[in-house]
């Protein structure tokens, strides 16, 4: 189980600068998030700065950018990272993708399904399997004159993975993709009971098995070594997990551990603006499903408790703030990440 660190949002000698700090530590990765600003350039000036590190996006907004664009990006990072580079791809939601980005939005899942097919049909005719053709639902692609092509190089064997909550998605991750990045709102029931079950069954479809599918986790992780210590950070997760679970396609996610009627509550207070309320409203019983909270020496071994045999790489959420706010504590969060890689 490798362990990353989430970030996003800095600039080109911060990614390098951070980026060598977690190598000295023994991260295995940084997955970078794609938000007000975009992953690629934070992603090449981390590589330049690296030998080992591997890099992701966690994830990179897939349908505001043509399959052909997100394949060049793919392979050209690829190339030059030296193999230490995969795709995550995300639908984000309607209004962002049709208001923000001016881009068509239909149904997530088949669009998705679509959208990865049609990037896979780019990296075969890259790598001159095949003359591009793809023709789908939602993306034709039939022009890629040699001149045009990128070139081929010795890193072409690029992973591909999405991020997926409901069924659909996840069958569609299970089906088309190398890995899936689950919600960092999770449990462990939902990914016994839906989650991996959903991926199982697009694998299968696909004659593959859960095996061919890393399971990418982004985890509320909060060490210290007292109450006091955490409080930072347990407040954070509390108001995060709050703000995910407003949302009413979310709401499975308390009712299935018996918290019926959060959701409602919760989004009630994000329309009278209460982010207190929203904190408090998640208790340290459902945080305890939906974070993992432990001393600093006893968090490698309760996040291999949850997640070993689950998870393929787990990703600190909450390291990346904690590490800007107390720059000494990389020396502990490396003491993790070690651990944890060791196991």
């Amino acid at each position: 189980m490798k362990f990353d660190l989430m970030t996003g949002g800095l600039n080109w000698s911060q990614s390098a600068e951070i980026a060598q700090q977690l190598e000295q530590q023994g991260f295995c990765g940084m997955l970078f998030t794609e938000a007000a600003k975009v992953p690629w350039m934070m992603i090449a000036s981390a590589a330049m700065a690296t030998k080992s590190l591997e890099f992701g996006t966690g994830i990179a907004v897939a349908f505001p950018r043509s399959p052909m664009m997100s394949a060049q990006i793919a392979w050209e990072l690829a190339e030059n990272t030296g193999g230490r580079f995969r795709l995550g791809l995300g639908s984000q939601v309607k209004g962002h993708v049709e208001r923000r980005y001016a881009s068509q939005f239909h149904k997530p899942a088949p669009q998705m399904r679509d959208y990865v097919s049609a990037v896979h049909a780019c990296l075969r005719a890259f790598r001159q399997e095949e003359k591009l053709h793809h023709e789908g639902p939602y993306y034709n692609l039939s022009l890629l004159p040699s001149q045009w092509s990128p070139g081929r190089h010795e890193f072409e064997d690029i992973k591909i993975d999405i991020s997926a909550v409901g069924p659909f998605m996840c069958r569609v991750a299970g089906e088309l993709c190398d890995g899936v990045h689950v919600h960092p709102m999770h449990s462990l029931h939902y990914l016994q009971n839906r989650l991996i079950p959903d991926v199982t069954a697009g694998a299968t479809k696909a004659g593959r098995t859960l095996l061919d599918v890393d399971l990418i986790v982004p985890v509320f992780a909060i060490p210290g070594d007292t109450r006091e210590e955490r409080a930072v950070m347990l407040q954070r997760a509390r108001t995060q997990i709050a703000f995910y679970g407003s949302t009413p396609n979310y709401a499975y996610q308390f009712d299935d551990l018996g918290f019926e009627g959060t959701t409602p509550k919760l989004g009630a207070l994000m329309k009278q603006g209460d982010i207190a309320g929203l904190a408090n409203t998640i208790s340290d019983e459902m945080l305890a499903h939906f974070a993992v909270e432990a001393k600093w020496d006893d968090m490698a071994d309760a996040l291999l408790a949850r997640y070993q045999g689950i998870a393929s790489r787990v990703v600190t959420y909450l390291a990346a703030e904690d590490i800007h706010r107390n720059p000494s504590k990389i020396n502990r969060w490396g003491e993790i990440a070690r651990a944890v890689a060791a196991a």
